[in-house]
């Protein structure tokens, strides 16, 4: 026979709430205490950071604007167009301005650098780049056209606009980029790791990378910070163009800025799963380079690098009964 005093008397879920409930204060006065600990991180009493959300938003109108009648909610007719782009880049306009607004006093703050011009530097700064749009269309067009001319399984330019991954990280990194080129801080890096997070192509804004690029597939590619790359080069799934090691000054602390990361002339092709590294590595004009390949010298002009095709042995195992 059941002893019925062990049963958990279920019909009261409230006083069983409020007897865990009665923890929680005195948890979260461990946690504020906590803030106040030197070696832990917090953004408390500082100017506002920038927004995660809000950047998504400014994405979101670039590309609209960039692509007008793309992806929009609704067809938009010749008619319409100075009305639909104007109230987009209003918006854009005071978002924008108002994000590196934030950047920049957050860094003023942090650094005990004060400045009495972050509010106009923010409305200098977004309407540069915003002038910038039609330099930047001209580049898309270039790089949709890349991928169609080397992608035998594209359709049409519409086709690379709305669904290839490649493109859309691309888009973003030359947004970003021309924000990094003007030291705005935090903001192109969180753009950067938004196009990461979607397409899991991760192209760090400082990169420089020319006209007409191209890369097919994607997934698990990485650009380091000061990659070059020169123009017409197309990139496979799995590429790294990252650092050969990381020199340190007399202090023992990482150098920064220094070239670490690879050059990649003109007309040149990395295929899949190939890593280039080091600040001092050039693949010269036309290079090929092929899948799998470990590359951590200067490849000259025309060459190319092949990983040779290793011994496959076959083990054939007799089926179970």
């Amino acid at each position: 026979m059941n002893d019925k005093k062990n049963i958990p008397d279920c019909r009261k879920p409230s006083l069983i709430d409020e007897k865990f409930k009665m923890e929680l204060p005195g948890i979260i006065d461990d946690i504020v205490e906590d803030c106040d600990n030197p070696k832990c991180f917090n953004h408390i009493g500082l100017t506002q950071i920038p927004s995660v959300e809000s950047i998504t938003e400014i994405l979101t109108l670039f590309r609209d604007i960039l692509f007008p009648g793309y992806f929009g909610k609704r067809a938009i007719n010749r008619h319409e167009v100075s009305y639909h782009l104007g109230t987009q880049i209003n918006s854009l306009f005071e978002k924008l301005s108002h994000q590196i607004t934030c950047a920049i006093k957050h860094e003023c703050r942090r650094y005990e650098t004060p400045c009495d011009y972050c509010h106009s530097k923010g409305l200098s700064e977004a309407l540069e780049l915003i002038k910038k749009i039609p330099a930047l269309r001209k580049k898309f067009a270039s790089d949709i056209k890349a991928a169609y001319d080397g992608d035998p399984a594209s359709k049409s330019y519409d086709e690379i606009i709305f669904c290839y991954p490649g493109f859309h990280a691309i888009t973003i990194y030359r947004i970003a980029h021309e924000l990094y080129r003007n030291k705005i801080p935090l903001i192109p890096r969180i753009m950067a790791e938004l196009a990461h997070k979607v397409t899991g192509i991760d192209i760090h804004p400082g990169a420089r990378i020319g006209d007409h690029f191209f890369i097919d597939h994607g997934t698990g590619i990485v650009i380091g910070e000061t990659c070059v790359i020169g123009n017409n080069v197309r990139v496979y799934q799995g590429v790294t163009l990252g650092a050969l090691s990381f020199p340190k000054d007399e202090q023992g602390r990482l150098r920064k800025g220094i070239q670490r990361h690879p050059t990649i002339e003109d007309n040149v092709i990395i295929y899949s799963g190939s890593t280039i590294l080091g600040g001092e590595t050039v693949i010269g004009n036309g290079a090929i380079i092929g899948g799998n390949a470990w590359v951590t010298k200067s490849v000259e002009p025309g060459t190319k690098v092949i990983l040779v095709t290793p011994e496959l042995k076959y083990h054939k195992s007799k089926p179970k009964k």
